[in-house]
């Protein structure tokens, strides 16, 4: 391991203006709170990491004394010639690394050498899991867009995913990529390292590296072409991830001896604290539904939602909680000639990190991939065409029939009416959460979680 002690750029703080800096900020898709005013920005922490790359922690502040914890990566041109810089200077600007992705391969060099480079605050750290990548001079390109981070792509064998939004604390994605690497899983992209920070305000994940997969095909778009075009082609790949999920599950459960991952017990009040969220969420929600008919079938329905969750919460828990995915559709799966693969096991963005590595019930990620069936059903008939009749009805058992078959089932309730009905509990849950997000943001969608809670009313 090399340190390398880092002189603190002082002219990178000089440069970060802060006014223009939150105007950039807050025009960022990552950007997590974009309904809330910034009262001021503080740069926590920098760092030179190479000779034309920086990278900055900064500290979003809020009018309500709360705060939030951002990466920048910085270089000092943008490889397009075209980009606006964030900040400028005299004589040059610093640009973020999203338009200067050649930069990143100091990433990777830094890894390989498991660098650390202090700091009079603290330490970025580089770690690796196994032999240097070795890369050198190759092709780097940025991913696309996307929602809370960002990564780069290296010569299609690796990607970095950067955190944007940081948060004290080991993120999901790299504990849980690395305890299944560790354990040769073989349905997920395997971890090659890590970026981290320690100092004296916390310690944190920044990124990590993993295996790029090149042959893979996005699940949700490939469910979009195959249900219409090959729907028994996309059934089998159905019964396939059923049965990777609940290989997962098992292998997420394998290792007593390790306390953030050994099974658990379920308290008797873990229940109660789950249908008594969802029932505050009820209560929110329901009240400023729109009287239209895209919410007509539950609307004014708010109490016998809450009836109905308050019977299924009498017949009580069961099983094991173990870490689960968190965060589980068919968009955070690639189908590749050698099976399914698993991505982004960091949980709900939106969620705080500390709830995100909290253990749960298997079937909580079962239920979220039952409500994907049922978006990417409904997301076919809205794109004007026609998904075979009984698809989702279909798809569900299959998932469930080869999911049942390889979990080990000292993990689930004991029964098949324990199981059903906490799978209820569970994609309520998800309805509900669905429909707050379609009601803020994709009003045309709000029909798809309408129709899964009123199901679930409906329902013996």
């Amino acid at each position: 391991m090399t340190e390398q002690p880092v002189e603190r750029p002082l002219e990178l703080l000089a440069l970060l203006d802060a006014e223009q800096l939150r105007e950039w900020l807050v025009g960022q898709r990552w950007y997590a709170s974009k309904s809330r005013g910034v009262t001021g920005l503080e740069t926590v922490e920098t760092a030179r990491l190479a000779d034309d790359l920086f990278v900055a922690l900064v500290q979003a502040n809020f009018a309500t004394g709360t705060h939030e914890l951002y990466q920048l990566l910085l270089c000092r041109a943008a490889e397009d010639g075209e980009t606006a810089p964030i900040v400028s200077g005299e004589g040059f600007g610093l640009y973020d690394v999203a338009t200067c992705p050649s930069r990143g391969r100091e990433l990777l060099a830094l890894m390989d050498d498991c660098a650390d480079l202090e700091t009079p605050a603290g330490r970025f750290g580089f770690r690796r899991t196994g032999p240097p990548a070795a890369l050198g001079d190759v092709e780097v390109r940025t991913i696309g867009v996307e929602q809370s981070n960002s990564s780069l792509v290296f010569d299609e064998r690796l990607i970095v995913k950067l955190f944007r939004k940081v948060e004290s604390g080991i993120n999901p994605d790299l504990e849980i990529l690395r305890f299944l690497t560790a354990r040769e899983f073989a349905n997920i992209a395997p971890l090659h390292g890590w970026l981290e920070y320690e100092g004296q305000a916390l310690a944190a994940t920044l990124g990590i590296a993993q295996a790029f997969i090149s042959d893979g095909r996005d699940g949700w778009e490939l469910a979009l072409e195959e249900i219409v075009g090959a729907p028994d082609t996309f059934l089998e790949r159905v019964g396939s991830l059923g049965q990777v999920t609940g290989q997962m599950h098992n292998a997420l459960a394998s290792d007593d001896g390790d306390p953030a991952f050994s099974p658990e017990e379920p308290s008797v009040e873990s229940l109660g604290l789950l249908t008594a969220t969802i029932d505050e969420d009820i209560e929110r929600i329901f009240v400023r539904l729109p009287d239209d008919d895209r919410v007509a079938p539950i609307y004014g329905r708010g109490e016998d939602v809450r009836a109905r969750l308050a019977m299924r919460s009498q017949v009580g828990t069961g099983g094991r909680h173990i870490r689960i995915h968190g965060d589980y559709h068919l968009g955070q799966t690639l189908s590749t000639p050698r099976g399914w693969v698993i991505l982004d096991f960091e949980g709900e963005p939106a969620r705080p990190l500390s709830e995100r590595r909290v253990k749960r019930s298997p079937l909580r990620d079962v239920a979220s991939m039952l409500r994907s069936f049922a978006y990417v059903s409904s997301a076919v008939e809205l794109r004007s065409r026609r998904a075979p009749a009984g698809f989702e009805q279909r798809a569900r058992e299959l998932f469930l029939e080869r999911y049942f078959a390889e979990i080990e089932m000292a993990l689930l309730p004991a029964g098949e009416a324990p199981i059903l009905n906490m799978l209820a509990i569970f994609e309520l849950e998800k309805a509900i959460y669905e429909l707050r997000y379609e009601l803020d943001n994709r009003p045309d969608w709000v029909s798809i979680p309408v129709a899964g809670i009123r199901r679930l009313l409906e329902a013996e």
